[in-house]
């Protein structure tokens, strides 16, 4: 089974700091640590991340990409490996599903930590107090605020569930 060394360090032996340094210099620290380590997956995951990074800034004619960006940026490409881990999971292709794992370990890494079902439950309901939602019609005024207030801590599938639990 491929599996990508489980944390990436930087050139100083350190967990990379994502507050400090934009997402593009970490994950330019983390593939030389790829590199250096010989570590395929780990390498081709980095890769595919600083090549999204470097498309939205030419999208954007040079412009700095801000932080909720590079976070779309992580979430996009953990959910097009969730897919792909599935279609191939479908089709018994058990040796491409464990790189789409693999490549999803390392790129989870770089986005910021995950809230447990408990801890978004309790921030939903928070959101549902404040907006005055009652029923399920009220449903795309939540999701609207849940999505901007808890993006990057949570995807939208699980946002999206947990409001209709609530509100139903």
């Amino acid at each position: 089974m491929l599996l990508a060394n489980s944390s990436i360090l930087t050139a100083n032996g350190k967990k990379p700091k994502h507050n400090n340094m934009s997402l593009e210099l970490t994950i330019n620290e983390a593939i030389k640590t790829a590199m250096r380590e010989k570590d395929k997956v780990a390498l081709d995951s980095l890769r595919a991340v600083k090549s999204q990074i470097l498309l939205l800034k030419t999208e954007a004619k040079g412009a700095e990409v801000s932080a909720e960006q590079e976070i779309a940026i992580l979430q996009r490409m953990i959910k097009q490996r969730k897919d792909s881990y599935e279609q191939f999971v479908a089709q018994n292709r058990t040796d491409l599903a464990e790189v789409e794992v693999a490549q999803m370990k390392v790129i989870e890494q770089f986005l910021p930590a995950q809230l447990s079902t408990e801890e978004l439950e309790a921030e939903i309901k928070k959101i549902i107090t404040e907006t005055g939602a009652e029923s399920i019609k009220d449903l795309g005024k939540v999701m609207g605020t849940a999505s901007k207030a808890l993006a990057g801590k949570s995807d939208g599938k699980s946002i999206s569930e947990m409001v209709k639990k609530l509100l139903s």
